[in-house]
């Protein structure tokens, strides 16, 4: 007995499908049937599809109308398929084997997705300058040079690098070169890359904000370095401490404004901070993330400007933008440059380089700055409504760490932070706890004397859910 095979290619789409199939079997009508109950059963050809007529299928495989025919017809007995006058020979819906759930899943509760959301981390996503953000788009594609469409240098588009280097000198006083900017796809990218750096040069550990984010505490913990906590007070991070921190090569810190607590380091602490980098060859990790964005008191410039060679500046567009663009920059040491790149690669894999080219005409244009004040006067609006609300609803609610950023920290009596927590849950409201920020080495009596807080976003809302995330949060105060 010979085996027959016969592939058939596409049929016209017209008909309703395309079908690809590879006729095995003893003759054409077996293999036709066995390769159609294949396409359904695989799902290539799914319930409701309509295939071509005997007579079409047919001519396309060179045989007899009558073995297309009984094929279909013994398919459509089978179920598989179903004929209707007017209506062709389509696929038919068939039931779905019902598997059994374990019991364990069977009686999870369903998680129930929150009404209103005043998490920390993103600003408001929907007013994204998408007009601007296109018109520039246009420029920077209509000049952008041949090589733009290549793989890239790993520092980045030339482009960008000179218009930040221009941008974070007035704007954020930092000393920045473009030859010393380096473009990355956020500050997790960029923290990666210097873990990788310091590892190199046999750093043991970092030193972390006794506040802050725990999936940076665990990229560097994962990279091998040990964190231990520098205590964070009301003026910010205690950097006198650094000096007496054991085999510490860096520290990792949120100068402008601490996150989450939204204190500002001191001018004090910010000497304190790069003597000692200076005095034992160590670097400081600065993350500006949302330095753009003061209310009530002078802009607080970058701490890289006291010294650019002791600080590693990190910025990004997440903030001031929107996280997706996946853009952000290190502006180095000028002896790290070859070793971050070294750490990137030979090529900028990570960053579209359409996107740098229009993020540069974004900056050039003006519409950078912009977009920033613009941002700026909404989020303080924001902060006012939410701080009279309190003011008039929850008066013995102090609320801190409020002169900047996108959030603000709202004291709560000690004991309480669990239960408003999961009071706001039933509220159908997400916020976050201040024990979520906290360091999880930090010793037991400095953690116990740390008041119990919520870290409120007042930024991410769109305008419809304010007013009723604002009512939520309120309703839920003690």
């Amino acid at each position: 007995m010979t085996d027959s095979r016969t592939n058939l290619g596409a049929v016209p789409s017209v008909f309703g499908a395309d079908l690809h199939l590879d006729l095995i079997g003893p003759g054409l009508r077996a293999g036709l049937t066995d390769a159609l109950r294949e396409a359904i059963r695989t799902g290539r050809l799914v319930p409701g599809t309509r295939l071509p007529s005997s007579r079409s299928l047919a001519a396309d495989l060179g045989v007899a109308r009558n073995t297309v025919a009984d094929t279909y017809a013994e398919l459509v007995a089978e179920g598989w398929l179903t004929a209707q006058q007017g209506s062709g020979t389509r696929v038919a819906k068939r039931a779905e084997p019902r598997s059994e759930a374990p019991a364990a899943v069977r009686a999870r509760p369903a998680q129930r997705r929150p009404t209103y959301g005043l998490l920390p981390g993103a600003p408001t996503l929907a007013e994204f300058p998408r007009t601007q953000w296109l018109k520039a788009a246009r420029r920077a594609l209509t000049a952008a040079p041949n090589d733009a469409f290549g793989y890239g240098d790993a520092l980045g588009r030339v482009e960008l690098r000179t218009a930040l280097a221009d941008y974070l000198a007035r704007a954020r006083g930092v000393h920045a070169e473009p030859d010393r900017i380096v473009i990355c796809a956020g500050f997790h990218h960029g923290l990666t890359l210097m873990a990788q750096v310091l590892r190199a040069r046999r750093v043991a550990a970092l030193a972390v904000e006794s506040y802050g984010l725990d999936v940076y505490r665990d990229l560097l913990t994962s990279a091998g370095l040990r964190i231990p906590p520098v205590y964070v007070d009301e003026h910010g991070a205690r950097t006198d401490d650094l000096t007496g921190l054991s085999a510490v090569g860096a520290a990792l810190l949120t100068p402008a404004h601490q996150y989450p607590t939204g204190v500002a380091l001191t001018p004090q602490r910010r000497t304190a901070a790069v003597d000692w980098a200076r005095a034992t060859g160590g670097l400081i990790l600065e993350d500006d993330y949302d330095g753009e964005f003061r209310y009530d008191r002078q802009p607080v410039g970058a701490l890289q400007g006291l010294d650019p060679e002791r600080v590693v500046y990190f910025g990004t567009a997440s903030k001031s933008l929107a996280p997706g663009l996946r853009l952000g920059w290190m502006v180095l040491p000028k002896e790290l440059v070859p070793e971050v790149v070294a750490a990137k690669g030979d090529i900028d894999y990570m960053s579209s380089a359409l996107e740098q080219l229009t993020l540069a005409e974004f900056i050039a244009s003006g519409a950078y700055d912009r977009q920033v004040r613009t941002m700026r006067v909404r989020y303080r609006r924001r902060r006012d409504e939410l701080v009279a609300a309190l003011a008039r609803r929850a008066p013995a609610v102090r609320v801190t760490g409020m002169a900047a950023g996108l959030q603000l920290v709202l004291e709560l009596p000690p004991g309480t932070e669990n239960a408003v927590v999961q009071a706001a849950a039933r509220r159908g409201l997400a916020v976050a706890p201040m024990a979520d920020f906290r360091h999880e080495l930090a010793d037991a009596g400095w953690r116990s004397a740390e008041p119990d807080g919520l870290v409120v976003n007042y930024a991410a809302p769109s305008d419809s859910a304010w007013a009723g995330a604002l009512d939520a949060l309120c309703g839920v105060m003690p």
